[in-house]
C-alpha cells in the first residue's frame, strides 16, 4: 500500500493510540503472573499478535474480548513450547521471549521475519544466557536468528552488550523467575528509560531487585505475584509524528490520551521540541497536549539516545528548524527495523534535505523540502516520518509500502484525515 500526500494545514483533536511498549510489557507479566488479569485498551498490532502467541506457546490462556485481554498465567514456570516461536517483525518480543524461555528445561527455537534473521543481533543476548549455563546458540553461528534456548536457568553471574536495551530487559525479567540470585553487569547500557520502563513494571508488581546506576542489577530470583488489572496509556513515541505534522504545518491540534507522569522516556521528545521553539501545553488532568501554532524552530543538537524511535520524526523537525539540528548517540538506530539513520537520511535526501550522515548519528541543516516518490524501507517510523514531510512539503508526496505503519499506529491514515491532512492511497 502507497500513501499520495499533498500539504495541509490541520486542525482539530484526536486519540494517541496505547503504548506499543506498554501492551507488549502486559502481556508478557500478566502471563507470568499466578492466575488471571485483564489488560484494558491494548495496542492493536502485529507486535501485540507475536507476543500472545509466544506466550501462549510458553503455556499462558489468553483471550481477547472487546478492546481487552483476559489473560491466565504460568505462575512464573513458563512451558515448553510445542512448536517454534515466530515473532514476526517484532525485536522486542524475540529478545524477551528468548530469555524467557531459558527458564525451561527443554528446547525452545525462535525465529522471524527477514528484517529479524539480518537486522536485529542476539549475540549480546545469547552470551549473557550461556554465562547463566544455558545453551543459547544461533543455528547459523552468526549472532542472529533462527535462535536454539535449552534451559532452565537457575542464576548466576553474567556480563552484556547493554548497547541495545532489549536484551538487558528482556535478561532481567528472565531473572526475576530463575530458582536462585542473578547478577547482571551491563557494559556500555544504552536506551536507559527502556531499562527503566522494565524496572517500573517491577516496582508495580513488588517485584524485588537492586541496582546501581545501570551497569549493575541484582535480582533475587522467585518472583511471585498475583493477576492484575492494567489499562494501557498511550503511546509518547506514535504522537510525536502528529504532533510535529501541527509544528510544520504553522497548525493547532489537541492530543487525547497522553499522561505525562508514565515512565515512557520518548515523552522527552516533548521538551525537545519545546527547546527549538514550538508551543505545546500540557494538560495533565486531561491526559492531552495543546499544539499551537508555531512559525519559528531553532535547530539544536539533541542526544537522542533516550528517545532512540523519535529519530526520523526528529530529522523531518530538523528540516523545518533554522541553523542546524545535530542528533546524536543514535547507533543503536542502525539495528532497528532499518537502519534507520541511513534510511531516513537516503529518502530526504530525494525531497532536497541537506543530510549528513555520522556514524552515530546525522547533521541536518534547514530547506524547503519538495514532494516526491519516496520509500519507508519496511520501517514503520520511517514510512510515518515520510508521510508527515509530505503534509509540509511543495507539491505532491508518494510514500511507498506503508502497510508497515501497523506496527505501531494502525490507525495513523485516518487520524491525520481526521485533522485535514491530505492522504489518499491511490488507486
Amino acid at each position: 500500500m502507497n500513501y499520495k500526500i499533498k500539504p495541509s494545514l490541520l486542525q482539530g483533536t484526536i486519540t494517541i493510540p496505547p503504548s506499543k511498549s506498554h501492551t507488549l510489557r502486559a502481556i508478557l507479566f500478566a502471563s507470568l503472573a499466578r492466575g488471571k488479569s485483564t489488560i484494558h485498551h491494548y495496542l492493536l498490532s502485529p507486535d501485540t499478535d507475536a507476543m500472545i502467541r509466544a506466550c501462549q506457546l510458553l503455556g499462558a490462556q489468553i483471550t481477547a474480548n472487546k478492546n481487552q485481554l483476559i489473560i491466565t498465567g504460568v505462575a512464573g514456570k513458563p512451558h515448553i513450547p510445542h512448536d517454534i516461536i515466530d515473532v514476526g517483525n517484532s525485536g522486542q518480543v524475540l529478545r524477551f521471549i528468548t530469555a524467557i524461555a531459558a527458564l525451561t528445561p527443554g528446547y525452545t527455537v525462535m525465529t522471524g521475519d527477514h528484517s529479524i534473521r539480518t537486522n536485529r543481533p542476539m549475540q549480546a543476548l545469547l552470551k549473557g544466557l550461556t554465562q547463566l549455563n544455558v545453551l543459547a546458540v544461533s543455528t547459523q553461528d552468526n549472532g542472529y536468528t533462527p535462535v536454539i534456548i535449552k534451559g532452565p536457568m537457575q542464576g548466576g553471574v553474567t556480563t552484556l552488550n547493554g548497547e541495545d536495551s532489549q536484551p538487558v530487559s528482556g535478561l532481567l525479567i528472565a531473572a526475576a523467575f530463575a530458582g536462585k540470585k542473578t547478577v547482571i553487569h551491563v557494559k556500555n547500557p544504552g536506551e536507559k528509560p527502556w531499562i527503566d520502563l522494565t524496572l517500573d513494571w517491577f516496582q508495580r508488581l513488588g517485584i524485588d531487585y537492586r541496582q546501581r546506576g545501570h551497569t549493575y542489577f541484582e535480582i533475587p530470583g522467585n518472583a511471585a505475584y498475583s493477576g492484575f488489572e492494567y489499562t494501557v496509556p498511550g503511546d509518547f513515541s506514535s504522537c510525536a509524528f502528529p504532533l510535529v505534522a501541527a509544528l510544520i504545518t504553522h497548525s493547532e491540534i489537541t492530543l487525547h490520551n497522553l499522561d505525562t507522569n508514565d515512565s515512557q522516556g520518548d515523552k522527552a521528545i516533548i521538551f525537545t521540541l519545546r527547546e527549538m521553539g514550538a508551543s505545546i501545553e500540557i494538560d495533565h488532568h486531561k491526559k492531552s497536549i495543546l499544539v499551537k501554532k508555531s512559525n519559528y524552530f531553532l535547530g539544536k543538537s539533541i542526544d537522542v539516545n533516550h528517545c532512540i524511535d523519535a529519530i526520523p520524526i526528529l530529522t523531518v523537525m530538523g528540516c523545518f528548524s533554522r541553523g542546524e539540528t545535530i542528533l546524536t548517540g543514535a547507533a543503536i538506530a542502525r539495528k532497528k527495523e532499518s537502519d534507520r539513520l541511513s534510511a531516513i537520511t537516503q529518502e530526504l535526501k530525494k525531497m532536497g534535505a541537506n543530510i549528513t550522515e555520522l556514524e552515530d548519528g546525522l547533521v541536518i541543516k534547514s530547506t524547503p523540502l519538495t514532494g516526491a516518490s519516496v520509500y519507508s524501507h519496511q520501517d514503520h517510523r520511517v514510512a510515518m516520518a515520510l508521510t508527515i514531510a509530505g503534509l509540509s512539503a511543495t507539491g505532491e508526496t508518494v510514500v511507498e509500502n506503508t502497510d508497515c505503519i501497523d506496527k505501531s499506529y494502525p490507525n495513523f491514515m485516518p487520524s491525520l484525515q481526521k485533522l485535514g491532512a491530505s492522504i489518499e492511497i491511490p488507486i
